[in-house]
């Protein structure tokens, strides 16, 4: 392993999202992650969220299976579980088990609703989450239901990347403290949390709450997407005045709107407007005469051209790892970049040779593979 955070050590217990991902980020980036999961299977290629890590299969459900788990957290920095609430204290691993038994451990929590709460204990989906928070009900348009933005905005920007920031600071705390502790990341927490800017506006009465009326949420003649002659779109943001300028001088707008920018009274026809002029040209069209300048204006790509275009390349944004188009480590690090992107294990693959490590010998292995314990 390579990267910045070679010499960290991580178990991650099988899960689905934010938390697989918050133990991706943390392999890309040198950490020796280990995958406590539920069965043994086949490898397969495309399971990037586990790229770079160890697996261990392991059935829970049994004493010595818990004892194994138990084993390898104690030699941990740090612990991932998305569970619901009380389901890791159920099975013998809660905080106060693991602690007695590694005082130094980050013990990361990931959920929805958070720890407490009525809701704490209710299923939910990224969709749920941003509902509750506000943040949903101002994506979409005016006289449209709110539309759900993939699932990136709780589970992914709320929940995983709140989930690591509260698990490297825990990890700096303990340099003076020699003490870990519980984090308690939830998606209703992060996800409006990203919204400092929009609450400052809503304070100083500058933000509506009804969607597409604001100069972020597509109300903005200069902040949206455009169709152009063949079907496909361009991004226009030009949200300084001086380059707004530029969009007006390229696209051939009215120069008068220079000076009237942000006239909310104009957008809802300006909108119309734009949305006649964009449609002259092709996407391709419009890129090449924006190419190079600070309008703020470029490409909508798919999925399947985005690997493609020349600044995605220079950059090696996406990387092909055994047939399997994915992204890259990010971010990066001028002294310990880390190393090339690892394959995923087949589930199961390292439980062996992690046993072998927490001091297993090879008879008592095959005596907990015989006993279902070794999964």
């Amino acid at each position: 392993m390579s990267g910045p955070l070679k010499g960290m050590k991580v178990v991650e217990m099988e899960g689905l999202g934010p938390a697989p991902l918050a133990g991706q980020f943390l392999s890309d980036l040198g950490a020796e992650v280990t995958l406590i999961t539920r069965k043994s299977g086949k490898p397969d290629p495309s399971d990037i969220n586990n790229r770079g890590k160890r697996s261990v299969a392991l059935n829970l459900k049994t004493p010595e299976g818990i004892e194994a788990a138990l084993r390898l957290i104690e030699g941990a920095d740090v612990l991932i579980e998305g569970f619901r609430p009380g389901v890791m204290e159920r099975m013998g691993l809660g905080p106060e088990v693991c602690h007695a038994r590694n005082p130094a451990l980050v013990y990361g929590r990931m959920t929805g609703w958070g720890q407490t709460g009525p809701m704490a204990q209710m299923a939910g989906h990224d969709i749920n989450y941003l509902g509750l928070t506000g943040v949903l009900n101002a994506i979409g348009k005016k006289d449209e239901p709110p539309i759900p933005p993939l699932n990136i905005a709780a589970d992914y920007a709320g929940g995983t990347m709140f989930l690591l920031l509260g698990i490297l600071s825990a990890l700096f705390e303990r340099q003076s403290s020699g003490k870990g502790q519980v984090i308690d990341a939830a998606m209703v927490d992060g996800a409006p949390a990203l919204l400092a800017l929009v609450h400052s506006m809503i304070a100083r009465g500058r933000w509506g709450e009804e969607r597409e009326s604001n100069w972020l949420d597509g109300g903005a003649p200069f902040y949206r997407t455009y169709e152009c002659a063949d079907g496909k779109y361009v991004s226009v943001g030009p949200l300084e005045p001086q380059f707004f300028a530029q969009l007006v001088d390229l696209a051939g707008l009215s120069e008068d709107h220079k000076a009237t920018q942000y006239d909310e009274t104009s957008w809802a026809q300006r909108r119309d407007s734009y949305a006649k002029v964009f449609t002259a040209k092709t996407r391709d069209e419009w890129v090449e005469i924006f190419d190079g300048t600070d309008a703020c204006v470029g490409p909508v790509l798919s999925w399947s051209e985005a690997p493609d275009h020349p600044h995605m390349q220079a950059r090696g944004v996406f990387t092909d790892v055994g047939g399997v188009m994915q992204v890259a480590p990010a971010p990066r690090f001028d002294r310990t970049p880390p190393g090339p992107v690892g394959t995923p294990p087949a589930p199961g693959a390292d439980t062996d040779s992690v046993l072998a490590e927490l001091g297993y010998d090879a008879d008592t292995i095959a005596s907990l593979r015989d006993s279902g314990v070794l999964t």
